[in-house]
């Protein structure tokens, strides 16, 4: 969805299908949550803009990306139309973010094959903490507004 020009919240607004009778769950990471807030808040607001009302969004909180698979599982259980799992993880010294990165990516994957709820990706996997906040509000726009508009679309596919 992003365009040549990188900003991730570049979208058209007359090409997004009506997202007004649909519920949506959020679940968020913790860890990094100066990133995850950004992202949650781009996610969040998008969704009202397209007419969705703030009671038929429900946010979870979760520990790390980690626990974005068990908790979008979950939140797959509660009657919601999509699950927006969002998270960040900042690449470091050690081989952690390649494992955390994996597990993250597979297990929202396997979600999306064993389930007939879509479970849209918002976890940033960025290099150092500038790349993350470009990404989640910053110079790039916010990946949070990518993740909702694929959410109501995916709905709409689903439908």
């Amino acid at each position: 969805m992003a365009t040549a020009n990188n900003n991730l919240s570049d979208y058209d607004k007359a090409t997004i299908p009506s997202a007004k009778d649909f519920r949506f769950g959020i679940v968020v990471s913790e860890w990094n949550d100066t990133i995850t807030e950004g992202l949650f808040n781009g996610a969040y607001q998008t969704l009202l803009d397209h007419d969705v009302a703030a009671e038929n969004i429900i946010r979870w909180n979760v520990p790390g990306s980690y626990e974005l698979i068990y908790g979008s599982k979950k939140m797959q259980q509660q009657g919601v139309d999509a699950v927006i799992a969002i998270g960040s993880v900042i690449q470091g010294e050690t081989k952690h973010f390649d494992f955390v990165c994996e597990a993250v990516s597979q297990g929202i994957k396997d979600l999306n094959i064993l389930h007939d709820i879509p479970v849209i990706f918002c976890v940033l996997t960025d290099n150092n903490l500038q790349q993350a906040i470009d990404r989640s509000g910053g110079k790039h726009g916010n990946k949070g507004t990518e993740a909702a508009i694929a959410a109501i679309k995916m709905v709409h596919l689903g439908k």
